[in-house]
């Protein structure tokens, strides 16, 4: 075990106000807090800070303006460019006196529904500066789930492009923008939007606003200076599929979140000042918020903006191309994205031709990392494959293996251990812990640690559910176990949320959509283990009497769920059938439709309506 580990875990633990304290010393304070921790206003009482500023102007300030701060790589358009932090301090602050001239201060919120450009970090930065609360909408969603959060958000601006492009599709972002205002009961101020080469979209005035000419219209605007922020202020909102279909707005304070993202950049993933960091997701996911926009510039570090796929853009060897090109110091993917290269690349000869360059680590999340995976890319690769776990309400890593504090433990199939200022437990049904060894509800004891919720925006009761399943615990809706050597195992969701690629979806709203089809008379979706994406939705739909010979049925039922949810979705497989297993109180047995898709032996439940259904389902799926 890492001394170095285990001693800043139990100081965390023992003494959490005086841990964070020391922690949050690496930032600048405009007014330094007066506390670590109480209970009515979070991490860091009396403290005001401006995230902006410790991520890009303390930087030029301290006589860094020259260090690359952005690397911008994007095979699909074939263009590399580089910002420094004065560069991109005059970026965003031009974009930030752009929205000052749109009434957007203090408070106000700004959903932007943008890809993976510099402009999108830009604004992202700019909202910061002026204390206005940012939503990063993942361009990969459909109308109606944009429009969902701009009523949640009622925001003043929205902020798009003309385009997004995922691989070799160029994807119109206006028509989806017209269409969830359209949908949408609250009406924003101004569109504002990025003309990209790909597409041209059509304006509306007044409403919609040319980015490049509000830019050059406010080209002389003094750039607003940084907005001094409670420690608690929100910082974001960033939203992930709730169980009832309704978006739950994960809140993000400006003072936690800054000490946590510095403290892990630091001790887990081993990144300071000068370094490359290339965390390759999205923006429009936690991940992207945290690791490639926040926390590489808060320590001074180099962030690399990928505007690709891990194949097809334009091989599998594009992961390994960058990496190398850029001088990465630490990886940070999806295991769905190795499990993707893998299957392009068996034998990984674009990795033993290209390497690995200057990395030292590979780091995994997203969704459980598959023994096979890791052990796969830590013998092509020759480098540490550490697995971690988080969620988009915690905001960074609560398991891995600290590697910058010098622990090496790793055993695949685990996240790690506890990272410090997280305490795990493993509680029963009873709300007791289980014994090492015991499955049961994966459990954070109360407060949580800096940089995880405190509220959902406009939904202090779900918060508080969270918290009311086993009180003094957050229940974070896993299942797992500790084994006896202290690694903590992660296996699955406890509830109807299933993880697919690294995005969190919910089954219980995709079986809303499919139930409303026409000729659809009951359905279950449930979520089937996946060799590349984790998990992948399959449908089973009961037609309706006289609906039986449809063969459009399942095509539209994939078209529905694609239509209302958009294509990261990923249902492809309906399963028409004659009749659901139930128990005979009428409750679908979806862990049973589970191990019937997974292959996997089963004993039909004693309280089964109907025995013989099981082995007609059976039939069904295998052939």
């Amino acid at each position: 075990m890492s001394k170095a580990y285990e001693a800043a875990w139990q100081a965390s633990i023992d003494d959490p106000q005086g841990f964070w304290l020391e922690a949050a010393k690496a930032l600048d304070w405009a007014q330094a807090p007066a506390s670590g921790w109480n209970e009515a206003e979070g991490w860091f009482p009396g403290g005001q800070i401006n995230t902006c500023h410790n991520a890009v102007d303390r930087h030029v300030a301290a006589g860094r303006g020259d260090a690359t701060a952005l690397i911008y790589d994007s095979p699909v358009t074939g263009t590399i460019s580089r910002y420094t932090y004065a560069q991109l301090l005059e970026e965003v602050g031009r974009v930030a006196a752009m929205l000052a001239s749109l009434g957007v201060g203090k408070g106000d919120r700004v959903v932007i529904y943008m890809p993976m450009v510099p402009q999108t970090v830009f604004a992202m930065l700019a909202c910061a500066r002026l204390g206005a609360i940012h939503s990063v909408v993942f361009g990969g969603f459909a109308p109606l789930e944009l429009a969902k959060r701009i009523d949640d958000a009622t925001p003043r601006v929205l902020l798009t492009t003309s385009c997004g492009i995922e691989g070799s599709k160029v994807l119109p972002y206006k028509p989806m923008v017209d269409e969830a205002l359209r949908l949408s009961a609250h009406q924003v101020e101004h569109v504002v939007l990025y003309q990209r080469e790909q597409v041209t979209a059509e304006l509306q005035a007044p409403r919609d606003i040319d980015w490049m000419d509000l830019r050059e219209k406010t080209a002389q605007d003094a750039v607003p200076a940084c907005v001094a922020l409670a420690s608690d202020d929100p910082l974001y909102i960033l939203y992930t599929s709730g169980t009832t279909g309704t978006p739950k707005g994960v809140v993000r304070d400006n003072g936690g979140h800054a000490a946590a993202l510095t403290w892990s950049m630091a001790n887990i993933y081993g990144i300071g000042a000068g370094d490359v960091f290339w965390a390759a997701s999205d923006v429009g996911w936690v991940v992207g918020h945290s690791y490639i926009v926040y926390a590489p510039l808060l320590v001074g570090a180099t962030t690399v903006l990928f505007e690709g796929k891990p194949v097809g853009t334009p091989d599998p060897g594009t992961f390994w191309r960058t990496i190398d090109r850029h001088g990465v110091k630490a990886f940070f993917t999806a295991p769905t994205a190795i499990r993707a290269v893998r299957k392009d690349d068996p034998e990984a000869k674009f990795l033993t031709e290209i390497g690995t360059g200057k990395c030292g680590v590979i780091f995994l999340a997203g969704e459980r990392a598959d023994p096979d995976t890791i052990a796969w890319l830590e013998e092509k690769s020759g480098l540490p494959v550490i697995d971690h776990w988080w969620q988009t309400e915690l905001g960074w890593p609560a398991i891995a293996t600290c590697f910058a504090l010098g622990d090496l433990r790793r055993k695949r199939g685990s996240a790690g251990f506890p990272v410090p200022g997280y305490a795990f437990t493993i509680l029963g049904d009873d709300g007791q812990p289980v014994p090492d060894g015991g499955s049961g509800s994966v459990a954070i004891k109360a407060p949580l640690a800096p940089g995880a919720f405190r509220t959902l925006w406009n939904n202090k009761a779900g918060y508080e559910k969270n918290f009311a399943g086993f009180p003094g615990y957050y229940e974070t809706g896993d299942a797992g176990f500790f084994d006896e050597e202290g690694f903590l195992h992660i296996m699955g969701r406890t509830d109807d949320i299933i993880n697919v690629a690294g995005h969190r979806l919910s089954t219980g709203q995709m079986e809303q959509i499919v139930a409303q089809e026409d000729g659809v008379a009951e359905c279950a979706v449930i979520g089937a283990d996946d060799p590349i994406k984790g998990m992948n939705p399959i449908a089973f739909v009961v037609p309706r009497a006289g609906a039986e010979a449809d063969d459009t049925l399942a095509a539209r039922v994939v078209k529905a769920v694609r239509s209302e949810l958009g294509p990261v979705a990923a249902l492809k497989t309906v399963y028409i059938v004659p009749q659901l297993p139930k128990t005979r109180s009428g409750k679908i047995l979806r862990n049973l439709l589970r191990k019937i898709v997974n292959g996997e032996d089963f004993a039909p439940p004693a309280t089964i309506e109907d025995a013989s259904v099981p082995q007609m389902l059976v039939d069904v799926v295998r052939g």
